[in-house]
């Protein structure tokens, strides 16, 4: 595994270090990993930021986004991208928005309600947290996840995207079974229509937090996959 490296997205409401668990998990496998700093600003910044990362490495690469994030790693440069990981991730079709799929079904009761302020961005309520975006996360856990959030803009989210890689890369999806921010519904057409190999797990909408060995597991896949080719 040491000739791949793994580069981790963070999706709307969290930043890197909602990878803890998994970075420390597949360096104690000696494997490369960073997670990529996106500003949410705009889908095209976040896609050139996640390139930027995708620069300061060598050799083949997985990558793996969290949530909104499963839009911007279908948009990365392809050259040395072999493998896409979905975690309970969003991976709209050429043409659609992130919003479109996002609300594919009927959100679950506990969702928030969401609204852009007077600067465009979306901010998750710090209650959120506990009842949708990280039900199983400890208390600690929920207050540095609400602590460290960045809201997201709208213009990440209502723009058509391009042609997404996981039209040509081998593809895998991390369907949560308990999550309240994307139905697990609409995750399971979103992996059907990618063919995306699917593992699916009673865990929330942040399992990189709160069941983070069930990610590894699922990274470790797509690594085997790159490596034995």
């Amino acid at each position: 595994m040491e000739d791949v490296s793994v580069i981790l997205a963070h999706g709307a409401w969290a930043d890197g270090s909602s990878w803890a668990g998994v970075i420390a998990t597949l360096k104690e496998e000696n494997v490369k990993v960073s997670a990529a700093p996106l500003p949410l600003t705009s889908l095209a910044d976040d896609v050139a930021a996640l390139n930027r990362t995708l620069d300061r490495t060598k050799g083949p690469i997985v990558l793996a986004g969290h949530a909104y994030a499963g839009a911007v790693i279908a948009l990365a440069r392809p050259e040395r991208v072999k493998a896409l990981v979905y975690v309970t991730a969003l991976a709209p079709d050429a043409g659609e928005k992130v919003a479109d799929v996002f609300y594919h079904r009927e959100p679950h009761p506990q969702a928030p309600k969401l609204a852009p302020d007077d600067n465009g961005l979306i901010w998750l309520p710090d209650e959120a947290f506990g009842a949708a975006f990280a039900q199983n996360a400890s208390a600690d856990q929920r207050a540095v996840l609400a602590a460290v959030q960045r809201p997201i803009s709208i213009d990440c989210i209502t723009v058509p995207v391009g042609q997404p890689l996981w039209r040509d890369l081998p593809s895998w999806f991390l369907l949560a079974e308990q999550d309240r921010m994307i139905a697990p519904e609409t995750q399971r057409f979103m992996a059907e229509r990618m063919k995306a190999r699917t593992k699916a797990h009673a865990v929330d909408h942040t399992p990189s937090v709160t069941a983070p060995a069930v990610v590894v597991d699922i990274i470790r896949d797509a690594i085997r996959s790159v490596t034995s080719n």
